[in-house]
């Protein structure tokens, strides 16, 4: 009978999301964090990488349950020894191109490291990150094919290249649509439909805006590629699905924008963890949910990935995969 009330639930409503951190106890996670990392010479990193992702994933909610990160700091440990014995790698090849005076070598070298390493940790991280998710029980996934992106990101890097940046527009939305249309919520399928010609049109406006208003426009661009984000994202179950919308507007945005600048001046950065919940709660709130999806019907069909040195490596240059 409980079971058929929370199907009936699913039928009448759509979902919704939110998030119930707080900023006291995110700061005293990143507090203690830091000072362990500090005693233990930065090698508490993976343990406090695991520490932080499983309250921001725990502190989310939709439809009154709480999503899971699962991964652990062990298994991000494994992956930071990787990353670590790479880098170390690159940095000896270098040291013996330098002192053979090779430096055009060098340099090559050097950008084709990282011209096969960023792909690399996209794939790697988005494959072992949302493998450790998990909404009632059932696990996110991600089903993208190694070589298959890296293909594509290096051509779209090249002619991102090659067009002096106008084509980057067209490179954005061919990667994620990639990235999302590979993500699986067990047996439901993400799908973004994003067109390179119409976000090159939006940032192209807010580009001129934003300097024609001397800087004013800037948040209302934000928004709109934040919309824009949102708004192309469904996720598909069989011949249903559910429609993402935002809700933010340009007027928010500053809102949020400017009192979170605010802050982490005034805290001397304290403030952090702060800004990071505001931030987090005001996409959530700013997102709905719309369809036919019901979420009893969806099946656990992905396998967990334990291999977090795509996400080690993701973290250490800042690639955001989320």
């Amino acid at each position: 009978m409980e079971q058929l009330n929370a199907k009936q639930e699913d039928i009448l409503t759509s979902p919704k999301l939110s998030f119930n951190g707080d900023g006291a106890t995110y700061f005293g996670i990143l507090i203690v964090n830091a000072l362990l990392m500090l005693v233990t010479l930065g090698f508490y990193y993976p343990w406090a990488r695991a520490k932080q992702l499983q309250y921001l994933y725990s502190s989310t909610e939709m439809e009154g349950s709480r999503f899971s990160w699962n991964g652990t700091g062990a298994e991000i440990f494994k992956g930071f020894i990787k990353v670590v014995g790479i880098l170390a790698l690159l940095y000896i090849v270098m040291g013996i191109l330098a002192w053979a005076q090779l430096p055009v070598l060098a340099v090559l070298v050097y950008i084709a490291f990282f011209v096969l390493v960023v792909p690399v940790a996209i794939h790697g991280a988005n494959r072992y990150h949302w493998s450790r998710t998990s909404w009632r029980s059932i696990r996110f996934g991600y089903r993208g094919i190694r070589g298959e992106f890296i293909k594509l990101f290096i051509k779209e890097m090249l002619l991102t290249i090659f067009t002096l940046g106008i084509y980057g527009s067209w490179a954005v939305m061919n990667i994620r649509s990639y990235i999302v249309g590979n993500i699986r919520f067990g047996s439901g399928e993400f799908y973004y439909d994003g067109d390179g010609w119409e976000f090159f049109k939006l940032n192209l406006k807010g580009y001129f805006l934003t300097l024609i208003t001397f800087g004013i426009y800037f948040f209302w661009w934000q928004a709109d590629i934040f919309r824009y984000s949102i708004d192309k994202l469904r996720l598909n179950h069989g011949d249903k699905s559910y429609e993402m919308r935002s809700t933010a507007s340009g007027g928010a945005f500053a809102g949020l924008l400017i009192v979170n600048l605010l802050i982490f001046i005034f805290t001397l950065g304290i403030g952090y963890a702060w800004v990071q919940v505001r931030t987090i709660q005001f996409m959530m709130n700013n997102v709905e949910i719309d369809g036919n999806i019901v979420l009893a019907d969806l099946e656990q069909t992905e396998e967990e990935y334990r291999d977090a040195t795509g996400e080690d490596l993701a973290d250490m240059f800042d690639l955001s995969i989320i």
